[in-house]
């Protein structure tokens, strides 16, 4: 398995509106799988990290979250105002700031204005901040990642996440456009 090759000891596998993958990783790997989805939503993209269920796309970023929420996950806005893909307002991002948990300040295939508003904005929310690999592939896998102490449920992940390692190679955003 690639991931294992590049030393990383979980991944959380969020494929676009459907977490088949993710589940089925699980059940081969459940001590590598963070099972996770990207839902379309009618206004931008929401990850749901630690699901158990599917997400239904192109519903109102509030019912996704709260769906991702009643399961038991954390909320994550991945290129939040990548304006090239699905995004949200910046006011939009402050009306959900209940809602959400975590905000992706780095995106391999985000300029790198997007990625800095998006870290000021998860630092005036007080959101945990993520370095995300928008891996398509597994060749793009081990091009950024966190660094992170374990943690034992959601709760302690999301902790430990606000103390996290960013890391972010020179191969990361190359090879393939967004």
């Amino acid at each position: 398995m690639r991931s294992r090759e590049l030393s990383l000891d979980r991944i959380a596998l969020t494929d676009h509106n459907t977490v088949e993958g993710a589940l089925q990783l699980a059940h081969m790997a459940p001590e590598l799988a963070i099972v996770g989805e990207e839902a379309k939503t009618r206004e931008g993209e929401v990850i749901g990290l630690f699901i158990t269920d599917p997400l239904r796309p192109y519903m109102r970023p509030e019912e996704v979250m709260d769906h991702i929420h009643e399961m038991g996950g954390l909320t994550y806005l991945p290129h939040p105002l990548d304006r090239r893909r699905d995004h949200f307002r910046p006011e939009r991002v402050v009306e959900l700031a209940d809602r959400v948990d975590i905000i992706e300040t780095y995106n391999p295939w985000c300029d790198a204005g997007a990625n800095q508003a998006a870290a000021r904005l998860a630092s005036d929310l007080d959101k945990a901040a993520a370095t995300g690999s928008d891996s398509h592939s597994a060749r793009e896998l081990g091009r950024s990642w966190m660094e992170m102490d374990e943690y034992s449920d959601t709760k302690d992940f999301l902790e430990k996440l606000r103390h996290a390692r960013h890391v972010i190679t020179a191969e990361s955003g190359s090879g393939r456009r967004a």
